[in-house]
């Protein structure tokens, strides 16, 4: 049987196999759109469904037109999807952001067009909330962009561009500018990128109508030294954001002035157990929806810190659970704070945890799923699903 036949023979096979799973899913449960950090077809997103009540994933569909698509964006509005894309990751100045259009309700995607990042290891994407600007950290060249969206979803060339120049303390890690990520204040008039080489969480003003950033007045504030900021959210309250650091394993809170940006730092505190003495590096941090709890990852422990949140902001530790996988990457609550998804990448699985509403401790909902490389995951609101492919 000759490489073409057997090829044909499993892509129907494959297909029909995603279109099974599709109907024994229910059509009710919300989306989850999972990217895997690999080239060539390797390099999917995935679809898939979660059941609310089980924790139970069911893969639907695989969107396979893009490679290292290393992070994911949902629009505001939940019709588009905007991914990194990356022939050769951490090559500089040919890494793209792709726009999708979301098609349908079984994770169709629809490429839309491709526009540079202006760097390299282009490692975080943050859609504001208007919908008109798409941000993007690049973490190699150390360097935010801002893109504009225009009606269709598709993006235009970048309207801004700011290099991030300096170094920090620790010389094999804080040599230069380091970019890691990059999201707005919550009424959309500033953007925070955290820098990992610089020990910084730079302050920027955004103009979304024209995807133009600047300084703030206050252009920065610094993270304990060494600590190497790596990803930030904001409180749903907007009066706290926090900053979990790679290099340190802790998290740095800040209070948040909404009228002036300005940060305040108010406290720090460690994501690992104090008996732990290996080497093991912090990635993800997200809060609940009613903003009780907050989870953090750690990459060599492989587990994920708790946190409860006082009144003020601060933390304190409840916990540390194993995350059911090496590397874990990345975090998703879903919108009712009863499940939280965790991307174990290299241990290619991802894992699902029920909340306990009470405790805010962790327990496994079932055996995580296994793929390749999840790097990203990013969730389509039920309730929201109704406008999918829908023009705006």
């Amino acid at each position: 049987m000759n490489l073409f036949l057997v090829r044909s023979m499993l892509s129907v096979l494959v297909g029909a196999m995603l279109s099974s799973s599709m109907q024994e899913a229910n059509a009710d449960d919300p989306l989850v759109f999972i990217s895997a950090f690999a080239a060539g077809e390797e390099g999917a997103i995935h679809a898939y469904r979660l059941d609310n009540e089980t924790g139970v994933l069911k893969l639907i569909h695989r969107t396979t037109d893009v490679e290292h698509p290393f992070f994911l964006a949902l629009a505001p509005n939940r019709k588009f999807l905007y991914s990194i894309h990356a022939a050769a990751f951490g090559s500089k100045d040919t890494e793209q952001v792709a726009a999708y259009e979301i098609t349908g309700h079984a994770g169709q995607l629809r490429l839309l067009n491709r526009q540079s990042t202006l760097g390299s290891a282009s490692c975080y994407l943050n859609v504001d909330a208007t919908g008109k600007t798409v941000l993007v950290a690049n973490y190699s060249t150390g360097s935010v962009a801002a893109l504009p969206v225009e009606e269709s979803g598709a993006l235009g060339k970048a309207a801004s561009f700011i290099q991030h120049a300096g170094s920090s303390v620790d010389p094999g890690r804080q040599k230069g500018p380091y970019a890691h990520s990059i999201i707005t204040s919550p009424n959309n008039r500033f953007a925070y990128a955290a820098d990992l080489g610089l020990d910084q969480v730079l302050s920027y003003r955004l103009n979304a109508k024209t995807s133009t950033l600047s300084p703030n007045d206050q252009p920065f504030v610094r993270t304990p030294p060494g600590a190497g900021p790596r990803h930030l959210t904001f409180h749903p309250n907007g009066k706290h954001l926090y900053v979990i650091n790679e290099l340190k394993n802790s998290v740095t809170l800040f209070d948040h002035v909404a009228e002036t940006g300005m940060l305040i730092e108010q406290q720090t505190i460690a994501t690992l157990p104090e008996e732990f003495d290996g080497t093991s590096h912090c990635a993800d941090l997200k809060i609940t929806p009613d903003g009780r709890y907050l989870y953090g990852t750690n990459r060599g422990h492989d587990s994920i810190a708790a946190y409860r949140i006082s009144e003020n902001g601060r933390l304190t530790l409840i916990g540390i659970e194993p995350s059911l996988g090496k590397g874990p990457q990345n975090l998703v609550i879903t919108p009712d704070g009863k499940l939280l998804l965790c991307a174990n990448m290299p241990g290619d699985n991802v894992a699902v945890f029920r909340i306990d509403s009470q405790s805010g401790m962790l327990k496994s909902a079932g055996t995580p799923i296994a793929m390749p490389k999840p790097s990203c995951i990013m969730l389509l609101p039920q309730k929201t699903r109704s406008a999918v492919g829908q023009q705006p």
